[in-house]
């Protein structure tokens, strides 16, 4: 019978993070900064809540309800390989291990890129590590997307319509009984409002470090190009 599991908060911060992610990641040149920059900013903010949302949340959201070794990864791994699927109502042991590690990922990204901005100049090997640490985050959100898919076909169960609407299969009883959607409504709130900001000039502390950094890169090209010039 279907359940329901994942509570709006956990749900609305998927869908930002991801969102937010890949944002970040299309927006990353010159001429885009402020963007990226706001969209670094949200998902930073973003892993700061789902943390809290680890210990405060519903069952499932908990991070004691997917608190899985390695060993029990590689036996659920296993189970797919053998067409004998394990059937978890939250989040399986292999999928809990891509969220700490996208979680993870992401806060260090995220942590770099504000480095980049905010820190000296000749640290650029901060900005070669954030761009590296934001390929890794992608290549994990991709092996993700690939066992979401590989458990949907194996338990024949669409597990990204059940981050949508909350709902799994499960017995009764395991299912939470509410989604907390006030909570959920606060947090798209509070993102949505923020970028509204942002965008609206309202926010110098988050865009201005990018807009300076842009005027930086364009006058060190055109005294580059004076100084090529000159030589020619």
């Amino acid at each position: 019978m279907k359940i329901l599991v994942w509570d709006l908060p956990t749900r609305a911060f998927h869908w930002l993070f991801a969102l937010s992610f890949i944002a970040a990641y299309l927006t990353s040149e010159d001429d885009w900064l402020s963007f990226h920059v706001t969209f670094g900013y949200t998902v930073l903010g973003l892993v700061a809540f789902r943390l809290l949302w680890g210990f405060a949340g519903t069952r499932y959201a908990r991070f004691a309800s997917f608190a899985y070794g390695p060993a029990r990864a590689l036996g659920y791994l296993r189970s797919l390989v053998r067409r004998r699927p394990e059937h978890h109502v939250g989040h399986n042991p292999a999928g809990s291990w891509a969220i700490y590690l996208l979680l993870a990922c992401a806060a260090l990204t995220a942590a770099l890129g504000f480095l980049t901005l905010n820190g000296p100049q000749s640290w650029k090997w901060v900005k070669d590590v954030h761009q590296v640490m934001g390929n890794v985050t992608l290549a994990l959100a991709g092996l993700h997307l690939a066992g979401v898919i590989a458990g949907s076909l194996a338990h024949k169960e669409n597990l990204a319509r059940s981050m949508v609407d909350g709902y799994k299969e499960g017995a009764p009883g395991e299912g939470i009984r509410t989604s907390v959607w006030v909570v959920g409504a606060v947090l798209l709130a509070m993102v949505a409002g923020f970028w509204t900001a942002a965008w609206r000039g309202d926010l110098p502390a988050v865009t201005e470090p990018a807009v300076k950094r842009v005027a930086e890169h364009a006058q060190r090209r055109a005294h580059d190009h004076d100084h090529q010039h000159q030589h020619d």
